[in-house]
């Protein structure tokens, strides 16, 4: 297995992964916490969070919090299909945040924070489709589900402050001390 890659050390890595890598992308409100969700996922080998699904090139994370860029906070996790499946990843996406709410997860207020799935080919949109029913027919959330589910469109990495940011600056160690206490 190859060293984990990051945003950092290698951003080309995220657009053409290959050694039968796949790449998914999904915006479910603030990416970092979205991101470690993945991360945590056995076969899941990369996550960097950044944008997609709007209309201004190469935005920085202010331009997306203080302009109309149309773009998501996104993270692209790339996995290896053999140890974990897109539906797993799918899972994921829908237990960590509330699909149910438009522009709004938690107190983050804005069209940045929606929930997406960008969906890389056919196959991903069916399964992406599939999901969605599944859940919206499981009674797991009471309101209906507003996912958008629409074809990927140009992913911007974000700022290196911004990757694995849970991680840099011990958010989950901090978590579970609190929760011993």
């Amino acid at each position: 297995m190859e060293e984990y890659q990051t945003a950092e050390t290698n951003p080309d890595f995220f657009e053409n992964p290959g050694g039968g890598l796949e790449k998914a992308t999904f915006a479910a409100g603030c990416f970092w916490g979205v991101e470690e969700a993945f991360r945590q996922v056995k076969g899941v080998v990369a996550t960097a969070v950044g944008f997609s699904g709007g209309h201004f090139e190469r935005p920085t994370y202010e331009q997306v919090c203080t302009l109309d860029t149309g773009h998501a906070e996104a993270v692209r996790v790339i996995f290896d299909p053999n140890v974990v499946s897109y539906e797993t990843l799918l899972d994921v996406f829908w237990k960590n945040h509330d699909p149910t709410t438009k522009d709004r997860q938690g107190p983050d207020i804005g069209n940045q924070y929606r929930s997406v799935i960008f969906y890389h080919n056919e196959e991903q949109k069916d399964t992406a489709f599939a999901s969605k029913e599944k859940f919206e027919k499981s009674g797991a959330f009471k309101n209906p589900i507003v996912t958008e589910i629409v074809p990927v469109s140009e992913f911007y990495i974000a700022e290196k402050y911004h990757q694995q940011y849970f991680e840099k600056k011990g958010f989950l160690q901090n978590v579970l001390q609190g929760l011993r206490k």
